[in-house]
């Protein structure tokens, strides 16, 4: 029964990632949980039309509602403006027999300058989840889900995210979900230039995604906004008592070091999702020893080692490496 369940499982999901690399903008749904359904929906401000975009707007709200203590948040997601929501990923789970929304993600995609050109950065953005619905494990799926569906239909190529957070429990997730990822209280965590350039592309032009205001400083060695909580997220502030604790200790020990909460600071951490990452989060998502953790790692292994770098190479379209440069916009190569 667990082999046909199994296939089962296998058979339902394979429509999902089908349709999700095939569409422009996703707009998906899926039964992540027995009793629960997650919808991803990119660019809702341009591909929702206004009943549509206000009803995800009211169940983004009404999850807040019941998570913040006090106070309403102006930025973001829950202005309704167009033009914040055309470039935000929201995944919303609700109850699957209610429709009852309980969690969502609200990512946003950020072009940042590098070296001359421009970089695409996922900002893993705010999370809300219903206080009634915690412990149900849904992390894996608000962090990691729509990240692994980005990064699958760009190429498995690897992909810089970001992330704001003064809660060491998501500090610890991201540090252990994605690669490169600094700051960290790892021993191998280090900032590199690539790092550096493109926090300071994020702090420069995109303060205005999570919320933080001009007058937020910036401590370039740590990767610590200072006086974070003035541009719109003031409801978000926490005391290191109130912040989640990660199961870690390493990661509560490296917050509360870091970042003054009295203040209101935030680690602006920066990684990547490539290969490892996504091997890391299937066999952390599926259960160890089930054929579909069997299957996927097997699937990971083989891109890995054998399908990925011909089909890299194949894509005359793209840099690879010091091995074909990049070029120029509507430049053929010889």
């Amino acid at each position: 029964m667990n082999i046909v369940a199994a296939l089962s499982r296998i058979r339902r999901n394979a429509s999902f990632w089908l349709i999700a690399l095939g569409q422009e903008a996703m707009d998906l749904s899926l039964r992540t949980h027995a009793d629960l359904r997650t919808r991803i929906v990119e660019s809702p401000g341009r591909t929702l039309d206004d009943a549509a975009l206000a009803a995800l707007v009211a169940d983004l709200r009404s999850i807040a509602a019941k998570t913040l203590p006090a106070g309403d948040l102006t930025y973001g997601i829950f202005s309704g403006r167009r033009e914040a929501l055309a470039r935000a990923i929201i995944t919303l789970v609700s109850d699957a027999a209610t429709g009852r929304p309980i969690a969502f993600n609200a990512l946003a995609v950020m072009q940042v300058a590098r070296d001359g050109e421009t970089q695409e950065v996922v900002h893993l953005g705010l999370v809300m989840v219903d206080p009634e619905a915690r412990g149900k494990g849904l992390s894996g799926v608000l962090y990691g889900l729509t990240t692994l569906l980005l990064f699958i239909r760009d190429g498995l190529r690897p992909k810089w995210i970001s992330n704001v957070t003064q809660v060491p429990a998501v500090a610890g997730m991201v540090c252990e979900t994605f690669s490169d990822v600094y700051p960290s209280p790892q021993p191998e965590a280090r900032q590199s230039f690539a790092h550096l350039e493109l926090a300071r592309g994020i702090m420069r032009a995109h303060r205005s995604v999570f919320g933080v205001g001009e007058d937020a400083g910036f401590d370039e060695r740590r990767f610590v906004i200072t006086n974070a909580y003035t541009g719109g997220s003031d409801a978000l502030k926490k005391t290191y008592d109130d912040a989640p604790k990660h199961r870690d200790e390493v990661y509560n020990g490296f917050c509360a070091r870091e970042l003054d909460y009295v203040r209101g600071d935030d680690l602006l951490q920066l990684g990547r999702i490539d290969l490892a990452a996504a091997r890391r989060y299937l066999t952390r998502e599926i259960p160890s020893g089930s054929l579909p953790a069997l299957l996927a790692t097997s699937a990971v292994l083989a891109l890995q080692r054998m399908v990925l770098p011909l089909l890299h190479w194949l894509d005359d379209t793209r840099a690879f490496g010091t091995l074909r440069p990049h070029l120029p916009t509507g430049e053929t190569p010889p």
